[in-house]
C-alpha cells in the first residue's frame, strides 16, 4: 500500500558534479520506512498496550488514530513547509522530533502520555514524508536515474508495510510493546548520520494556508472524536466537525493560494480517484485493525502469531504493485483499478466465512485477495489522478489524495473499533460488509474513468 504514496516536493535542482546521491537516497528510504512502519507496527501490539496501560477499546483506537490524523491533516501543507525551509532542514527536523517522540511513546506511563507522543510522531512524519521524496529528487538530476531512485524509495515503504505486523508481534512477544517504539531510536540516529553527508537544500518561497490547515485539523479531529467516543459528546463533536468543515470550504474558496484547490474535484478522474482511494484505505487498514484484535482476543494468538497471520497478505504487496504498473502501462489505468477493486470485494466477502473454528491457514490465505486487489488497484489509481491534473498541481493533488486516504483509514478504525468494543464477532461481519459495500460502489464509479488518461490542460 505505501509504495504508492506521493507527496509534494520542491523543484528539482541539478545534481552537483561529483556528488554521490547514495546517502540522500539511503536517508530518504530509511525515513519513509520509519513513517510507514509506524502506521502498521502498532496494530498487533494493541492488546498488550491495553493490558499494560489499562486502556479500553476507545484508548486503543486513539493510539492508532492520534498518529494517523496528525499525519493526514498536516500532509496538506507540509510540502509547502519543506519548500520554505529547504528539504534537508525539514527532513532533519522531522527525524529529530520523530525520534524523540518515539522515545516518549516507549516511556509513556499511561494513555494520555502515549497519545500525546503519538500525535507528535504523526506531525513529524507529515514533515518527513514530502521532504524525503524531495531529497531523492534533488540528488538525482538525470530523469531516468531519478525514476529508479524514486522506485527504490517507494519500495522501502512497501517493505515496511509487509514487515510491520511481524516486527511488531516479535518485539511485543520477545520484549514488550514499548520495543516497537524504542526500535525507532537507532534507526532515527542512522537517518540523521546519513543526512550529514547530504548537501543543503535550497529554500524557495511557498505560500502557507494556516487558516485552512487549522480548520481542516479541527474538522478531522472532531469527526474522529465523534466516531470513537459516542454518547452525547459525539453530537457536540459532530457539530464542531460540520462547522469547521464549512469554514474550511469557505476559506479555500476565497484564498488566492488555497491549500486544497476545490476546482480539482470538478475533474471526474480526480473525484473517482479520491473516492476509490478512500474506500481502498477503509478496507485495507480497517481490516488489519479488526483482524489484529480478532486473532489475539478471539483466537488467543500471541502478538507474534497475529503478525505472522498477516505475512501472506502483506508480503505480496510489492510484487502486485509492480505488476499493476505494467498492466496500466499497456491497457490504461481503468482496467487494473476495476479488476483490483473487484478482487478486493470478493476477498472481503470470502472473509465473511471466517470464525473462531476456521483453520489458521485458511484465515491467513483468505486475507490474501484483499491485499492483491488493493495493491493492484492503488498504483494506477494514483497515476491516473496525477495524469488528470496540470503539472503544477501534481504535488498538491498527491498530498490531497494521501491526506484523504489516511483520514479514511483513521475513520474506519474509529468506527470498526467502536463496533468491536460491543461485539467482536458482529463487528467483524459488519466491518467486512461496510468495506465491501464501499468498494462495490467505487468499482462501479471507476467505470467512468477514461480508457487512457490524457494530461489535463492548465486551469
Amino acid at each position: 500500500m505505501s509504495s504508492t504514496v506521493l507527496s509534494k516536493a520542491p523543484v528539482v535542482r541539478r545534481e552537483a558534479p561529483g556528488a554521490s546521491p547514495g546517502p540522500a537516497l539511503a536517508a530518504a528510504m530509511l525515513g519513509f520506512a520509519l513513517i510507514t512502519l509506524d502506521t502498521s507496527v502498532v496494530n498487533v501490539a494493541l492488546p498488550a498496550i491495553g493490558a499494560d496501560l489499562r486502556a479500553g477499546m476507545t484508548g486503543l483506537q486513539w493510539v492508532v488514530d492520534s498518529y494517523t490524523l496528525a499525519f493526514a491533516a498536516l500532509l496538506l501543507s507540509s510540502g509547502a513547509l519543506a519548500d520554505r525551509v529547504g528539504a534537508s532542514r525539514a527532513y532533519g527536523a522531522g527525524v529529530v522530533v520523530f525520534t524523540l517522540a518515539s522515545a516518549a511513546c516507549g516511556l509513556a506511563p499511561g494513555p494520555p502520555g502515549l497519545l500525546a507522543a503519538r500525535t507528535v510522531q504523526g506531525a513529524a512524519a507529515a514533515v518527513m514524508l514530502p521532504a524525503s521524496l524531495a531529497l531523492v529528487r534533488e540528488a538525482y538530476g538525470d530523469p531516468a536515474r531519478r525514476a529508479r531512485a524514486v522506485s527504490l524509495w517507494a519500495a522501502g515503504g512497501t517493505v515496511a508495510v509487509a514487515l510491520g505486523p511481524v516486527a511488531g508481534g516479535a518485539l511485543t512477544t520477545a520484549w514488550s510493546w514499548r520495543g516497537i517504539f524504542f526500535i525507532n531510536l537507532p534507526l532515527g540516529l542512522l537517518a540523521l548520520a546519513l543526512l550529514t553527508r547530504v548537501a543543503r537544500s535550497e529554500r524557495r518561497p511557498a505560500p502557507l494556508d494556516l487558516p485552512g490547515q487549522l480548520t481542516a485539523m479541527a474538522a478531522l479531529g472532531a469527526l474522529t472524536f465523534a466516531a470513537i467516543e459516542g454518547g452525547a459528546e459525539a453530537w457536540w463533536a459532530l457539530g464542531v466537525a460540520v462547522v469547521s468543515f464549512a469554514a474550511f470550504l469557505l476559506i479555500e474558496a476565497r484564498r488566492r493560494h488555497p491549500m486544497v484547490p476545490l476546482g480539482l474535484f470538478r475533474n471526474t478522474t480526480v473525484a473517482v480517484a479520491v473516492a476509490a482511494g478512500s474506500a481502498n484505505s477503509v478496507a485495507f487498514y480497517g481490516m488489519v485493525f479488526v483482524f489484529g484484535l480478532f486473532f489475539q482476543q478471539v483466537l488467543g494468538l500471541s502478538a507474534l502469531g497475529a503478525g505472522l497471520m498477516f505475512l501472506p497478505m502483506t508480503g505480496l504487496l510489492a510484487g502486485v504493485n509492480i505488476l499493476s504498473a505494467r498492466v496500466a502501462a499497456r491497457y490504461g489505468a481503468r482496467l487494473p483499478i476495476v479488476v483490483g477493486q473487484t478482487v478486493a470485494v470478493a476477498g472481503l466477502l470470502g472473509l465473511l466465512t471466517v470464525d473462531a473454528d476456521s483453520s489458521r491457514v485458511a484465515q491467513a490465505l483468505l486475507l490474501v485477495p484483499l491485499a492483491l486487489g488493493a495493491g493492484f488497484s492503488l498504483p494506477p489509481l494514483i497515476a491516473a489522478m496525477m495524469e488528470a491534473v496540470p503539472a503544477e498541481r501534481a504535488g498538491t493533488a498527491a498530498g490531497l489524495l494521501n491526506a484523504i486516504r489516511q483520514t479514511a483509514g483513521a475513520l474506519a478504525i474509529a468506527v470498526f473499533g467502536s463496533l468491536a468494543a460491543q461485539d467482536m464477532a458482529g463487528a467483524l461481519r459488519t466491518s467486512l460488509l461496510i468495506s465491501a459495500g464501499l468498494l462495490t460502489v467505487t468499482t462501479l464509479v471507476s467505470l467512468r474513468l477514461p480508457r487512457r488518461e490524457r494530461r489535463a490542460a492548465g486551469h
